[in-house]
């Protein structure tokens, strides 16, 4: 009897649920930045993973074909996190410096920076809005040229499989520059609780869904959400270690200067 409750639960509760996690987990944050009129503290690499993620995620489906609900929520990321993205650009403190994205950069200068534990051609730190768009539209726009111009590679097990186990292995590394960033400043100031909060009962629900559901769920999900899950749980443990810490403690979220790979 009780399996049976459970398995309608998941069945039925868990897709809505999903769907809906990019408004429930991000509405807050982008409300308190466009409140507060600063994104400082909140980690730009966020929105960057979840956009790569789901655009990747979308594009799998084509091979896939795995639960639509998954689709609808990837999708449904796309829109939010492009909004907070720009809201977040929007509200970050003006340093007075015009970076052109990889001007005066060559393939040495990047693998140094990467060798060294920084950032190569200080990638999605660029001092004006616009270039995160255009990277955001080309990468878009390569995967689209792929699909339509290159069916023989795109439907191939190997870039279908390629494109799932990426796509949501980038998903997963989602907490890990919110980490750094909190280590670095001792502090979670800036970075809301709702977020952590629906992240973990996200985590939650996906599991439950992943694992139990009988409709179809690839393993390239399965693994990553394990992953990801055992990274959310970290990220309460910091923000019940530090709280938000003294006013003082933020780290300024669009530095020019060379930061490290989570900087």
């Amino acid at each position: 009897m009780m399996l049976g409750i459970l398995s309608y639960v998941v069945d039925y509760f868990a897709p809505i649920f999903l769907v809906l996690s990019p408004i429930t987990s991000y509405a807050d944050q982008i409300a308190s930045i466009h409140r507060r009129k600063t994104s400082d503290g909140f980690s730009l690499d966020i929105p960057l993973i979840m956009l790569v993620a789901s655009i990747l995620k979308v594009f799998y489906w084509f091979g896939a074909y795995y639960d639509k609900s998954l689709l609808a929520q990837a999708s449904l990321m796309i829109v939010v996190q492009v909004i907070l993205l720009k809201v977040a650009l929007d509200n970050r403190a003006p340093d007075g410096s015009h970076h052109t994205p990889f001007h005066g950069y060559t393939a040495e200068n990047g693998l140094k920076d990467l060798m060294s534990g920084r950032r190569p051609y200080d990638f999605w730190q660029w001092s004006g809005s616009k270039p995160y768009f255009q990277f955001l539209a080309y990468f878009a726009g390569t995967l689209l040229a792929v699909h339509v111009l290159l069916p023989f590679l795109s439907s191939s097990p190997a870039y279908i499989a390629f494109l799932g186990y990426v796509g949501l292995a980038v998903e997963a590394m989602l907490p890990i520059p919110q980490i750094v960033k909190n280590h670095k400043a001792r502090s979670c100031k800036g970075f809301r609780l709702s977020v952590i909060c629906n992240w973990l009962a996200g985590d939650a629900m996906k599991m439950s869904y992943f694992f139990l559901s009988s409709e179809y769920i690839p393993w390239p999900f399965r693994l990553c959400g394990i992953f990801q899950a055992c990274c959310d749980c970290y990220l309460g443990f910091q923000y019940y270690m530090y709280g938000e810490g003294p006013a003082g403690a933020d780290i300024p979220m669009s530095s020019t200067s060379k930061s490290g790979l989570f900087g």
